[in-house]
């Protein structure tokens, strides 16, 4: 059974949302003077240009970049960061104002002002990277600017998610004179305005961020430095952790993993905490495959898997089983799959592609991504293959790539079915069906679903009060029910290690699930 108390509440979306201006940063000589805190994550960027970044690349801009918005640690409700207040000015929730903080720069001594949020999200939509995050501004129709510090934002239709949007990474601010209108800026570094300043990177291997000296907004360092290291798998993560080699992880610890340490925290001298999430993982059918795009297929695919005994076997119960896209504890959330579906049964399967004349075993590919999600992914995949075909019905080839490759993969619609996770851009039921539905979405396959995206979100998003759009979201889940084009598979929940030494994990991870760096301390240093 799930504890609902463990995940977070919705996010309600606030018309105006102020503060006062100023600098925030902590500072003082043991903070100033100790070695940077070494983070290891198995979640290495796919790019370090917000404009194409729609997945893990987020967790590091979180921290070099800077939005418009952001979320406080422990906080559920965006706050100004670049900004000193933004608000709705009209009635219908169609115009979007944000004054900027006075005397804003970039890590190169560039002023940040109107101009250049505006370029940050003229490039978005006009790059238009495919699975990228213009996705995310569909309802964006124009920005403007009134002088240096004012922007105001014309939407096309109403959207109370709008603010939600602009605390992602994607939306984060860049320079127009690092960044080009038209391309991707490709030279491997950053430009920001974040807590911290990219000093180097190595891709697949490390990034090194010192403090950024021109910073004013939200973030209160607590450190001088922070160095991310990046594990192609969690065993050897851990490894260094428990050598000290590293003091902190997130992201790709295993199953075995979490359970050992909480288990031998206090001999290892280690500290492990649980954070709540809405992380979510599932299984992609592709349109364009032969055998992926016929609904039978799927369905029959929906009604063999055992969710209950992958998050038993596979995930040592550190996961728990998920039967909608929308995950426990958000307005909306349904369990359409087993309502539709019940327990796993070969027979009911096989009457699904009987009807459907099909009597032949049907041969299914399966991708997975091998340096992601942490180490139990291939054992989790060949544990889909092993539901799959003890059925009698299926024949499964597992395939798999290193996330950079993996996720151009998809994008390019090149994998019959595939494996994906997903952490909200932002805790609103919303954010578990927009992105994957539409001709451009996250998952780089168009999903055509005029009623989701012409009727259902519309409605939803004219509604201020996000607790009073569950009907629409249920709708919205029961068609992707049907379908049957994404299976939900398990929802998860966030696990951070760290030597004994580091303080401040309990409000490290944001209600995005990424790690806010600045948070992290020498307990020293305090």
């Amino acid at each position: 059974m799930f504890n609902r108390n463990r995940y977070l509440p919705p996010l309600a979306v606030i018309a105006s949302i102020s503060m006062v201006t100023g600098c925030g940063v902590f500072s003082s000589d043991a903070a100033g003077d100790a070695d940077p805190i070494v983070v290891g994550t198995t979640s290495t960027p796919s790019t370090l240009d917000p404009a194409a970044a729609w997945d893990s690349s987020w967790e590091l801009m979180r921290n070099v970049f800077q939005p418009l918005l952001n979320y406080s640690p422990g906080g559920a409700e965006p706050e100004p960061d670049a900004a000193e207040k933004c608000e709705f000015t009209d009635s219908s929730s169609t115009m979007y104002s944000c004054t900027l903080r006075e005397g804003l720069k970039f890590s190169n001594g560039h002023a940040l002002d109107a101009r250049a949020v505006k370029h940050s999200f003229d490039r978005i939509m006009k790059i238009n990277v495919n699975g990228g995050p213009a996705g995310l501004l569909g309802t964006l129709s124009r920005v403007q600017t009134k002088g240096d510090r004012e922007v105001v934002f014309h939407l096309s239709q109403p959207d109370a998610t709008f603010p939600l949007v602009l605390t992602t990474p994607a939306m984060s601010i860049v320079d127009p004179a690092d960044y080009p209108a038209d391309k991707l800026r490709e030279d491997g570094k950053i430009t920001g305005s974040g807590p911290y300043n990219l000093a180097s990177y190595t891709e697949g291997e490390k990034a090194e961020l010192v403090s950024n000296g021109n910073y004013k907004g939200l973030a209160e360092r607590k450190n001088s430095g922070v160095t991310i290291r990046y594990f192609p798998q969690s065993d050897e993560m851990v490894k260094a952790l428990k050598s000290k080699d590293i003091s902190v992880v997130y992201r790709g610890l295993g199953a075995e993993d979490i359970v050992d340490i909480q288990a031998n925290h206090d001999e290892e001298g280690l500290q492990i905490v649980e954070n709540p999430t809405t992380e979510i993982s599932y299984l992609v059918f592709n349109p364009k495959d032969t055998w992926a795009k016929n609904p039978a297929v799927r369905k029959a695919v929906a009604q063999v898997l055992d969710r209950p005994a992958l998050a038993h076997n596979v995930y040592k119960d550190t996961v728990e089983p998920l039967y909608s896209m929308i995950p426990r504890g958000l307005v909306g959330h349904t369990t359409g799959f087993f309502d539709d579906y019940g327990n796993p049964s070969a027979t009911k399967a096989k009457a699904i592609l009987t009807e459907a004349g099909i009597t032949e075993t049907v041969p299914l590919t399966l991708w997975y991504t091998s340096d992601r999600y942490g180490s139990q992914t291939k054992p989790a995949f060949e544990e889909l293959k092993r539901q799959l075909e003890a059925s009698g019905l299926f024949e499964v080839t597992l395939k798999s790539r290193p996330w950079k490759t993996y996720s151009e993969g998809y994008q390019k619609g090149e994998y019959p079915v595939f494996g994906r996770g997903w952490n909200p851009d932002f805790n609103d039921a919303d954010n578990f069906i927009a992105p994957f539905v539409g001709e451009q979405n996250a998952l780089g396959t168009p999903y055509d679903a005029p009623e989701i995206t012409d009727e259902l979100i519309p409605a939803s998003r004219a509604e201020s009060d996000r607790g009073a759009v569950a009907e629409e979201f249920e709708e919205a889940q029961q068609i992707l029910v049907d379908d049957a084009r994404l299976i939900p598979l398990w929802q998860g929940k966030a696990y951070t290690a760290a030597n004994e030494e580091i303080a401040g994990l309990d409000h490290v991870i944001d209600p995005a699930t990424m790690m806010l760096m600045w948070q992290l301390s020498w307990k020293t240093s305090w």
